[in-house]
């Protein structure tokens, strides 16, 4: 058997230990080429010894310095700065390429890899709200083929999957709720600690806090708009705090497909990896005699401002979306750096899409400079609301 030869940015964080994780279960099949880390160093050296790829890539200089002084590589190509996750992204002979970075740090990579026509698991979400229609168009220009890593829409599609995708009436994106979706205290006074206490899912510290403010499932709808097709306004939000089910797509004949397992990423990103495949996955099986109840809400837009504020930025389109993912991540990172409140997060991206001039049908210099102008607003917003 020939074996798929992938490469991994951002193997370092949640995604990638998780993929990594894949490539150890499915042995044989699976072939890592290269891996990259922003700065944890120790893990990567760590990886580097188990999957032995060809060449990695440290985006942070000070720690890619201190790597080589620590780690001398005898076999191992090492490269660094932000031009290695396009150097990675772009190495010969890769079926396909993980994109893990979190943030809109991905882009580049991401539009590397497209351009040459590879397969791309995507699951950087950032880079599709930024850019979701050069993305896009960049992939059916060259071939490429973009699989969603995300749970749901991995969900969305493999219900997809053998139909007509204009017979698609109605997505139906499902949201946990996150940890504060039933909390009656004041969300002002909540800790990191506690926003960081995922009721289902074991994610990274950035998504986790996304999925705590529901912005998680406005980005989610943007993404699936790009991915699909679909307009948001044929997208559904509901609440399923059980996060048995991931995601369902309606038919023109009111059929519904949805995609049933328990909450745990390993299935999504070997789906992704071994596509068009099938193997073994080390989750349990759903036993649907001890499924007492699977329960379904409309979200509560008023507690959670956030998510109204990423579907109206969606419909606005343009550079809109970029701003508010980039004040979004300046936001979400400042509160892990106990700099702000949690209910700050929505007042700061508010604030950045209420200046914002949008640009209607931007390149990708006008959606970098939004970017540029979103995380400078963001940031002066936090100075003011600064608890430290």
């Amino acid at each position: 058997m020939t074996k798929k030869r992938i490469i991994i940015l951002g193997s370092t964080g949640s995604i990638g230990e998780s993929a990594l994780k894949v490539v150890s279960a499915i042995k044989g099949e699976l072939e890592v080429l290269g891996l990259t880390t922003d700065r944890n160093i120790e893990k990567l050296q760590k990886q580097i010894a188990k999957y032995h790829p060809k060449s990695v890539g440290i985006v942070n200089l000070d720690s890619l310095a201190e790597f080589a002084g620590r780690y001398p590589q005898n076999g191992t190509k090492v490269c660094g700065g932000k031009e290695s996750l396009v150097e990675l992204a772009t190495l010969e002979n890769a079926d396909l390429v993980l994109s893990g970075v979190v943030g809109a740090a991905g882009l580049p990579a991401l539009l590397a890899a497209l351009k040459m026509g590879r397969t791309v698991a995507l699951a950087n979400k950032e880079s599709l709200i930024m850019a979701g229609s050069i993305v896009t168009e960049t992939a059916e220009k060259s071939g490429a083929t973009l699989l969603p890593v995300d749970s749901e829409h991995s969900a969305m599609f493999q219900c997809i999957q053998g139909q007509n995708n204009n017979a698609v009436k109605r997505i139906i994106l499902t949201a946990s709720g996150g940890p504060f979706y039933r909390y009656k205290g004041d969300l002002s006074k909540v800790t990191v600690k506690k926003a960081l206490a995922h009721p289902n899912w074991v994610m990274g510290k950035k998504i986790t806090i996304d999925s705590a403010t529901l912005m998680n499932k406005g980005l989610e709808a943007i993404e699936a708009h790009f991915l699909f097709g679909v307009p948001l306004d044929r997208i559904e939000i509901v609440i399923h705090p059980q996060s048995i089910v991931h995601s369902a797509v309606e038919f023109a004949d009111g059929s519904v497909i949805a995609q049933l397992s328990h909450p745990d990423m390993c299935l999504p990103i070997q789906y992704a990896l071994t596509y068009p495949n099938r193997r073994p996955c080390p989750i349990p099986s759903l036993d649907f005699a001890k499924m007492n109840r699977l329960d379904f809400a409309v979200p509560d837009f008023r507690k959670f401002p956030c998510l109204e504020l990423a579907l109206s930025a969606g419909r606005s389109g343009g550079t809109m979306p970029a701003v508010l993912s980039a004040a979004n991540e300046v936001a979400v990172y400042s509160f892990l750096e106990h700099r702000i409140k949690f209910t700050d997060i929505p007042r700061i991206v508010e604030k950045a899409l209420g200046q914002h001039k949008r640009t209607t049908h931007p390149d990708l210099a006008e959606i970098l400079e939004a970017d540029s102008w979103a995380r400078a607003i963001a940031k002066q917003q936090v100075k003011k609301l600064s608890v430290v």
